[in-house]
């Protein structure tokens, strides 16, 4: 039988931080050690483990399945340990020092993750907040259920009944084009989109799309001529041809400031995006995340209010 007094359980931290931070260098820097002590324990951690655990590449370290096996448990350990602390102790913003990570889908994400530091300077200066703004997260659920990922601001809820989430704000797609566009001469009509050439983001989801505000879009069957990866490339593309794009009413004032873009004032007649803010349930009782949910919903609200 394994016995856990064997093990030393300071050596658990590490594996976290390593397996997190993709990099034996950058664990060391958030644990405070040197990388020759991180490379130490996981040394000893492989040993406990009886398997190589992190595979060295050119950027870090790729954890084996074993890895992940292990971390899927652990992080959930470790976060009520974490949390039965911070509950006897008490949080206090000002002297908390936890770090989070986001993945913000919605193009506005640059912007809440620079707004959102800014505040946290002034009323948690010590608690660090990093974000993932890729229009396509990856593996973002099974991020969320291992805690890897603290929380999301996305419009797709995630299956499975253990997620929470709140709407930070409504979004609504609309069509845009380049300035000078020959079709902005005339009246806006549903012809003009159905005769248009559009770009757009290559689809998340198969067949129809969950969202209703979406799915209005989805079902008129436009023309695309070019999908592209990223939301903001749809802006540069349309910016620079005679492809009409597809983007959020809440990046409206953006793009006709920045890009000369300009709404083609017609669309489907179709619900809102709720824009949402995602995280699992086993958070909840977590002060900290909570004071972050507060933090997010409130940096969100201005940004969009300004425009």
């Amino acid at each position: 039988m394994f016995n856990i007094r064997s093990v030393d359980l300071n050596l658990l931290p590490v594996f976290e931080a390593v397996y997190e931070e993709r990099s034996l260098s950058r664990a060391a820097v958030r644990l405070a050690m040197t990388q020759s002590a991180v490379s130490h324990a996981v040394t000893r951690l492989r040993a406990v483990f009886g398997d190589e655990l992190f595979v060295r590449h050119s950027r870090g370290v790729e954890p084996t399945p074993t890895a992940d096996a292990i971390f899927a448990k652990l992080r959930g350990a470790l976060g009520t340990v974490r949390e039965a602390i911070a509950e006897r102790r008490g949080f206090h913003a000002r002297t908390s020092e936890r770090r989070f990570f986001l993945t913000i889908a919605h193009p506005l994400g640059p912007m809440i993750l620079l707004r959102l530091r800014e505040r946290l300077a002034d009323v948690a200066p010590n608690i660090n907040v990093a974000a993932s703004t890729r229009s396509r997260p990856i593996d973002q659920d099974r991020a969320l259920r291992e805690g890897r990922i603290d929380a999301a601001i996305d419009w797709i809820e995630p299956e499975g009944d253990h997620f929470k989430s709140t709407v930070l704000f409504e979004d609504v797609m609309v069509a845009v084009a380049r300035e000078g566009h020959p079709a902005l001469r005339r009246p806006p009509s549903m012809k003009t989109l159905r005769d248009g050439r559009f770009v757009v983001l290559r689809p998340r989801v198969e067949g129809e799309h969950p969202v209703a505000g979406l799915r209005a879009w989805q079902r008129l069957k436009l023309n695309v001529e070019l999908e592209v990866s990223e939301i903001l490339e749809v802006f540069m593309v349309a910016s620079q041809s005679d492809l009409f794009g597809i983007i959020p009413q809440s990046m409206e004032k953006m793009a006709r400031g920045a890009l000369r873009l300009r709404s083609l004032g017609v669309g489907p007649k179709s619900a809102n995006v709720p824009i949402k803010l995602i995280w699992h349930a086993n958070r909840d009782a977590d002060p900290a995340h909570a004071f972050l949910r507060k933090e997010l919903g409130t940096v969100a609200a201005r940004i969009v209010a300004r425009g």
